[in-house]
């Protein structure tokens, strides 16, 4: 097992300022970079905030004018904020972990959460992040998202995995660039209240399984609706 060293940095009136986080990802990723520093994961939850990726389109963000962070991740816009567990693992990739692998073991990582939970989530082809199939309750959901960076062989940015956030603030936006699916919780899938506190040692306990670089059995994809996806997003930069 690998000594990754975690931080619980803030949550709910102690939540962390997105820029201030984003300087401390920056810091520690210079250090992991150098070897002088300890591979680490950030586990926080943010005040409100819109954060866009690079490929992110005039036409996805906020309508109304709302404040945008751009940040250095790949990805389109999405939403952070209270009610949303955020982790930011600075992590060195192993030789043979490329970085779509490492995209893959953040997903799975966080299906073995949900399903700890008692929700059934997967991959839907051609799009990042952890879903909901379709059903009777509606179209396919993401509940968790994720985008990342990876320099000099390190990573940074993360995931994020709605347990009980305020879906509405996702409605001024186009989340991810995906105009054909909806956003979940895992309170919502669940009919009761999951804290993000509830899911941490679900969280570390999994992130240290896959982020040991060992073979893992890969869950399958959901079945994906007819539609055709209106966007492709791994969510990642090298």
């Amino acid at each position: 097992m690998r000594d990754i060293r975690y931080v619980e940095a803030g949550f709910g009136a102690d939540a962390v300022d997105y820029e201030a986080a984003w300087a401390e990802q920056r810091r520690l990723h210079a250090e992991v970079a150098e070897g002088t520093g300890s591979e680490t994961v950030i586990l926080l939850e943010h005040p409100p905030v819109y954060t866009a990726g690079k490929r992110t389109e005039p036409h996805e963000r906020p309508l109304d004018g709302t404040p945008v962070v751009d940040v250095d991740r790949g990805g389109k816009i999405t939403w952070h904020g209270p009610g949303q567990l955020v982790g930011y693992p600075i992590v060195k990739l192993a030789s043979h972990v490329y970085v779509v692998d490492y995209v893959r073991r953040l997903e799975e990582a966080l299906i073995a959460v949900c399903a700890e939970l008692g929700v059934k989530t997967g991959r839907v082809k051609g799009r990042s992040g952890v879903w909901v199939a379709a059903d009777d309750r509606g179209r396919e959901r993401k509940i968790a998202a994720i985008g990342i960076r990876v320099a000099q062989g390190v990573t940074m940015h993360g995931f994020a995995l709605n347990c009980d956030n305020d879906l509405a603030w996702f409605d001024r936006i186009v989340p991810c660039g995906i105009s054909d699916a909806d956003v979940t919780t895992l309170s919502r899938e669940l009919g009761r209240d999951v804290r993000v506190t509830e899911v941490l040692e679900s969280v570390r306990r999994n992130l240290d399984r896959l982020l040991a670089w060992e073979e893992y059995e890969r869950s399958p994809d959901i079945d994906h609706h007819e539609e055709p996806p209106t966007a492709i997003t791994y969510g990642l930069t090298v």
